[in-house]
């Protein structure tokens, strides 16, 4: 790993990982950044607290910031630079957040992993402040609620009562004009929806 002397630009594109549809952000960070100054971003960009244990792959090694009970890291998450990685146009990382052992298993669970991936490599514009998020979709789901199954699984629960929901304004609708064959083919449709999953 070698600083490169002057710093540039890196466009990072953070993908949540196991969530449909996509939630992501494209930040700009100086390659002159460390370790924890793009987990802290990060946790800002994507809607996290920093409540939990985190760490990032890099060309397979674990970096990060040393926590009571979590990972001891042999690098200073504070003094490693992002520059002395040699990222290249296109290369991919991971960060992963919110992690603990599965007693069951006796292995690390993994809650919210993210791939990063190096979309550009620019000149700094030097009117412009770094980092910066410069785009992004989706909302980030609330952190303890189960990863990406426990979100999806929760999120689709909320659209099915969604739906019956708007079906029972839609019968409570006076105007509504319907036949009974019609109104039983609904019910039918909303009584299957609101089955367990």
């Amino acid at each position: 790993m070698s600083d490169s002397s002057e710093p540039v630009i890196y466009q990072l594109k953070i993908v949540l990982l196991g969530i449909s549809p996509m939630i992501w952000r494209r930040i700009l960070v100086s390659s002159d950044s460390t370790i924890e100054d793009l987990h802290y971003t990060l946790q800002l960009a994507m809607g996290w607290s920093d409540i939990h244990l985190h760490h990032f792959i890099i060309h397979g090694k674990q970096y990060g910031i040393t926590q009571p009970g979590g990972t001891v890291f042999s690098d200073c998450a504070s003094e490693v630079k992002l520059g002395s990685f040699g990222l290249r146009l296109k290369e991919k990382f991971l960060y992963e957040y919110d992690f603990s052992i599965c007693p069951s298993m006796g292995t690390w669970r993994y809650w919210w992993r993210h791939q990063i991936r190096v979309e550009a490599i620019l000149t700094p514009d030097q009117k412009q402040v770094y980092p910066i998020c410069t785009a992004g979709k989706g909302i980030c789901p609330p952190e303890n609620c189960g990863g990406p199954w426990g979100f999806m699984k929760a999120r689709e629960e909320f659209f099915i009562w969604d739906v019956l929901e708007r079906f029972a304004s839609m019968l409570r609708n006076k105007n509504f004009d319907m036949d009974r064959e019609e109104a039983s083919e609904l019910r039918a449709l909303a009584i299957s929806l609101s089955k367990p999953l």
